[in-house]
């Protein structure tokens, strides 16, 4: 590169930390796993883009991670490689289909599920770095109430539990709105239920963890709806794409676009809260949820 054009990305660079863009962070995750989050993270994802937004998807399942999986993208790095200092974030974006951008993880590799909080913290500080645009960054967490569970989950604006109606999905959800709301102080939880037989199916779902929640704990759950069981997702997969592309006019990706329509009326986070560094500063400080992105 020459120098002057090393000199102009460098102010393009000033340029955008002086005037930072609104990221809706949104972290979607599940008390237990086999409720189908991944799967969520992604259709919702695309969704987004398919609607025009710079979506950007973070695989943030750090031990067993599998987005480009589903998405049939093969990376030549990955978030491990991050850490080890081998390639900058942005040289392991890949880009998928309807113009999302896919952050990958390392599957099966040890110490990626064992991250200490200080590796957690540089791995997310990487954001700051990034070139493009982003509108939507989805944080796909693994499932569970482990470390990295905690710590993306706390410094995004909007959380969603992906619950389905059974006794441990409910049990485990509501674990971990209890933990993340008395330990670090998270107040809002939207709540999806997933292959759900029926709209009735799940609202049940949602009606049990809120039961329970508005009898011991303080905090605010949405009902954001429910993805019907469907036979098209299943292909979808199989063919190692997102059912939103794969077959449009299922039940399962109407369902995911509504549930794109729902996201587009949160309330957008103010300039000076809603950047990507702002996330940064979130996570390391352990931040709580602000009041000025909070309907």
């Amino acid at each position: 590169m020459h120098m002057a054009e090393a000199t102009s990305d460098q102010a393009a660079g000033l340029r955008r930390m002086a005037r930072p863009r609104p990221v809706r962070v949104v972290a979607v995750t599940s008390g237990k796993g086999g409720v189908g989050k991944t799967n969520v993270s992604v259709n919702l994802a695309m969704a987004m883009a398919q609607q025009g937004k710079d979506v950007l998807i973070m695989d943030a399942d750090l031990g067993l991670a599998n987005i480009d999986v589903l998405l049939g993208v093969q990376p030549t790095a990955t978030l491990h490689d991050v850490l080890a200092g081998r390639a900058c974030l942005e040289e392991v974006v890949v880009d998928g289909p309807a113009g999302l951008r896919i952050i990958p993880s390392a599957s099966g590799v040890q110490e990626m599920a064992e991250l200490s909080p200080a590796e957690h913290a540089g791995l997310v500080r990487a954001f700051s770095e990034l070139s493009f645009n982003v509108d939507v960054l989805v944080v796909d967490t693994a499932a569970g109430i482990a470390d990295s569970v905690v710590s993306f989950t706390r410094a995004a604006q909007d959380v969603i539990v992906v619950v389905c109606d059974e006794p441990a999905s409910i049990t485990d959800a509501y674990a971990l709105i209890k933990l993340l709301n008395r330990d670090y102080g998270v107040f809002r939880f939207h709540i999806l239920a997933n292959m759900a037989g029926s709209a009735q199916e799940g609202r049940d779902a949602y009606d049990k963890i809120a039961r329970v929640s508005d009898r011991f704990l303080d905090v605010a759950l949405d009902y954001m709806g429910h993805v019907p069981r469907d036979e098209y997702l299943v292909k979808a997969v199989r063919r190692q794409r997102a059912v939103v592309e794969a077959y449009p006019r299922s039940r399962a990706a109407t369902a995911f676009r509504n549930l794109a329509d729902k996201i587009e009326k949160w309330p957008v986070p103010k300039a000076a809260g809603g950047h990507l560094e702002f996330f940064v500063e979130r996570l390391l400080g352990g931040g709580v949820h602000d009041a000025e992105v909070m309907p």
